[in-house]
């Protein structure tokens, strides 16, 4: 249990922390909005697309083996990020680290399963889960004291000894254990179309404000991969997403709610840091506890709203809890520049909370009900694996549709400033950076933080319409399936 709840607290914790450290690496490596989306995409790329297969590689080639590697990989690329001296170079080992957190994420649970009896397997994953929400709480937080008081290269290092701790709880306690009727074929054709595919549409997404061949491209290479990706998993005799369970509206349904909430809920949450630092002018401390309360009100009120789904089924508690979360989007259009936290982003932050827990353990039981049990651990690897997709996609999309909304409102607020052509153009070349960019004039800076906010706000319409429409699926597409025979959906839940 220690060893795995660790170890999948490297993998989450990485995946919200490095979000509070963006503004400070970003001054540090003189990097774009760009550069810095790519630090995040790097390694959401490699590990949402590499998820399913690394669960395959464990149950062929022994649950440790596996787990061992990606715990040393993801160890060693933590600490070739804190001592990458160019943007070039963290993003390099940002995506090493993906590789090793597909790798290490689908053995945690996977270990767990093949270490406990089915008695207590529930009760160890519950545990499981528990300790890594919690984690997942914390790691902000000290995350931003640490680029605070410390370096942001600190946000990496603090992986090492984890990573030794669990290696060594691994070798001395942790069984081997391998899934002997698993097929001896791995899909490597479908891996390697899935990460070609989700990488160069998100190269195309991250780079359209450059245009050019290269960009247009890069998208139809994407699009053409991922035809090809599904055209291969029809015909594949151990596909690593089996379309087949598709066919079933309520696994459909699930699936395209936790791609149209997860998607808003990653972009809005990566632009939320370099908003609270960069605009309102919060330490990283303070940024990475912003986000506090909706973690703990999911950590809290899930037990709660999983009990919602015995009493009136999955389609009632996910059709109102998109509403919430709708309106706790809308709230985050609320502050504008200044403001205490607890008027401004608290109330969004609270909503937003409710919202998604209410929603959270009834879509993970909705997945899972709609499936075999035999077809459970398939399920929970794709409806994983879509979750990841989705913030890798919205990522990228959201932040063309900020730079967009940034760029218009800055240039008519410029066109009021009496500047020099120089000063102008300094601007100008600083537009890349967003809220990063200054030239020291107050009223510049103003039109610069305020331009930010006018572009964040575009993407959280954008994110209010997702989960809007996201209701409307649950309450057309959800529960009108009975399950195909009765399934334990506490043995399985999806990484927080």
């Amino acid at each position: 249990m220690a060893a795995t709840i660790l170890a999948s607290s490297m993998a989450f914790i990485d995946g919200t922390v490095v979000n509070v450290a963006l503004p400070a690496l970003q001054a540090a490596l003189n990097a774009s909005v760009t550069d810095v989306q790519w630090v995040v995409e790097a390694y959401a790329l490699l590990l949402a697309s590499l998820l399913l297969l690394g669960g395959s590689l464990g149950d062929l080639y022994g649950r440790r083996r596996i787990f061992l590697l990606g715990v040393s990989l993801f160890a060693i690329a933590s600490g070739w990020c804190g001592i990458a001296s160019s943007i070039s170079m963290l993003i390099v080992a940002r995506g090493i680290q993906g590789i090793g957190a597909a790798l290490l994420v689908p053995g945690s649970l996977a270990l767990i399963s093949a270490s406990f009896s089915e008695r207590d397997r529930g009760r160890a994953i519950g545990t499981w889960s528990g300790f890594t929400a919690i984690t997942a709480a914390i790691g902000p937080v000290l995350g931003g004291w640490l680029v605070e008081n410390v370096s942001w290269r600190c946000v990496f290092f603090i992986n090492l000894p984890l990573a030794a701790a669990v290696i060594g709880l691994t070798l001395w306690r942790v069984p081997e254990s391998r899934n002997e009727s698993a097929k001896r074929e791995l899909d490597w054709k479908g891996a390697t179309l899935a990460t070609i595919s989700l990488g160069a549409i998100t190269f195309a997404l991250i780079e359209a404000s450059k245009g050019g061949y290269v960009v247009w491209g890069c998208g139809l290479v994407g699009i053409g991969a991922l035809i090809g990706f599904f055209l291969v998993e029809a015909h594949s005799p151990a596909p690593m997403i089996s379309l087949r369970l598709f066919r079933s509206r309520d696994f459909s349904g699930a699936n395209l709610l936790t791609f149209l909430l997860y998607a808003p809920l990653s972009g809005i949450l990566f632009f939320l840091p370099l908003d609270l630092i960069q605009v309102q002018h919060y330490s990283a401390t303070e940024a990475g506890a912003a986000l506090l309360p909706l973690i703990l009100l999911i950590f809290i009120l899930s037990r709660w709203s999983g009990g919602l789904v015995s009493r009136y089924g999955a389609r009632m508690p996910l059709t109102i809890g998109s509403i919430v979360a709708a309106a706790g989007f809308a709230l985050f259009l609320r502050p504008g520049t200044g403001g205490t936290y607890w008027t401004t982003f608290f109330p969004a932050v609270i909503v937003l909370g409710i919202g998604m827990s209410i929603i959270v353990a009834p879509l993970t039981t909705a997945v899972m009900e709609a499936v075999s049990t035999a077809e459970a651990g398939v399920a929970s690897g794709i409806n994983n694996a879509i979750s990841r997709i989705a913030g890798l996609l919205a990522i990228a999309l959201f932040g063309v549709v900020l730079s967009a909304g940034f760029n218009a409102s800055l240039s008519r607020s410029l066109s009021q400033i009496p500047l020099s052509a120089a000063a102008r153009q300094g601007i100008d070349q600083q537009r890349s950076k967003l809220a990063g960019a200054s030239n020291g004039n107050p009223a510049v800076k103003r039109s610069i933080d305020l331009a930010f906010v006018a572009g964040y706000r575009e993407v959280i319409w954008i994110s209010v319409c997702m989960a809007l429409l996201g209701s409307v699926i649950a309450y057309r597409m959800i529960g009108f399936e009975s399950p195909p025979e009765a399934s334990d959906s506490t043995l399985l839940h999806k990484a927080p």
